[in-house]
Order: structure tokens, then sequence, then C-alpha cells
């Protein structure tokens, strides 16, 4: 291991890795304080480039990754599995899905960006998705100068500010390979972030 002034080192496991650690400390508007210690491992080794502290606030991000395929899986599929049976089938029914999806988070931006100060991660994707419906089945208004219909449903129903993650993921499944995750002092459940 070649440690690192931002706090990072260079390590191999199965492939070249830089593992950055972290300090985390929450104070929760009931007073309370959580503090822990993480390690981020990621592939990008030029410190210089990417910066420890930048790695780390990105990691916050990674979380609406798992929004989009939850809106991908849950409201456009609706729980359902793809129907090929070959992956040449697969791969077509993914494009058929994400070329929708894109065009809706597109959509979702540049109305969030058309009032200054927005944050598109409050634009409702099932807002837009259903709005999209609605437009293709009366065949009215689907192509618009602007925002156009879509953007104004979304911004007229927005989400609350989001607020940072403070409990780590827990297993929920009851038989799991995984050990269960052991007290260390972090809130069991996530709390309201300080405004």
């Amino acid at each position: 291991m070649r440690g690192r002034t931002d706090s990072s080192c260079l390590s191999v496991i199965g492939v070249p890795v830089r593992t950055v650690k972290a300090g985390v400390s929450v104070n929760c508007p009931d007073g309370s304080n959580s503090e822990g210690s993480y390690r981020l491992v990621t592939t990008l080794p030029d410190a210089r480039r990417y910066p420890a502290d930048r790695l780390v606030r990105l990691c916050h991000e990674r979380w609406e990754h798992e929004s989009a395929y939850y809106a991908l899986r849950h409201a456009i599929l609706h729980g359902r599995v793809l129907r090929s049976h070959d992956p040449a089938g697969v791969e077509q029914e993914m494009w058929a899905l994400s070329t929708p999806c894109q065009l809706l988070r597109r959509t979702m931006v540049e109305a969030a960006e058309s009032q200054p100060g927005t944050d598109p991660d409050r634009s409702g994707f099932t807002i837009a998705l259903q709005t999209a419906r609605d437009l293709v089945a009366c065949a009215e208004g689907v192509f618009e100068q602007g925002i156009g219909e879509i953007g104004r449903r979304v911004l007229s129903a927005l989400s609350p500010a989001q607020r940072t993650r403070v409990s780590t993921r827990k297993v929920k499944s009851p038989v799991s390979r995984y050990a269960e995750r052991k007290p260390d002092g972090r809130p069991e459940a996530a709390r309201a972030w300080p405004r």
C-alpha cells in the first residue's frame, strides 16, 4: 500500500484500487451526534484528478442511480420481468425501456433548470411518466416548445429538497449469506437533516 497526502492509499485487490478513508460526522436536529469512519474503494487512482473529498461527496449521489433503477423496474415495468429468453432479445428490451426513461429524465432536468436553483432530484419520475402516458393516449401536446406539459406538471409537484443519508443500509432478507450489521453507534433509522 502506498499512502497519499489526501488520506487515500493505493492497493491491489485483484485490480489496482485506491482506498479513501473518510470520517463522517452528523449532527441531527434532536441534538444527537453520530460519527463513523468509512472506506471508499475506487478504481480511480489519480488523486489530483479525483480528489478524495470529492469522491466522498459523490458517494452520496450514488443513491440517485438506485432511484433510477427503481423507477425503471417499478414505475415502468410494474415489477414484471423481461419477456425475452435470449441475450439479443434482452438487449433489445433494455434499449426499448431505457430510451423513454432517458427522454423523461432529460425533460425533468430541463424543467428544473428552467427555474434557477431547483435541484433536478426534486422532480418526480412517476409524474413525468404518467403525464407522458396521458399525452400519448390523447395525442395532444407531445411535442411543444420549451418545457412542455410534462415539465409543467413535474414543476407543479416538486418533492422537498433531498437530505443526505444518515443510516447505512441493512440486510432485510430473513435468510441471507451476509452477517447482520453489528451495533456501532450509528442511527438505526434515517433522521431529518437540518435545513
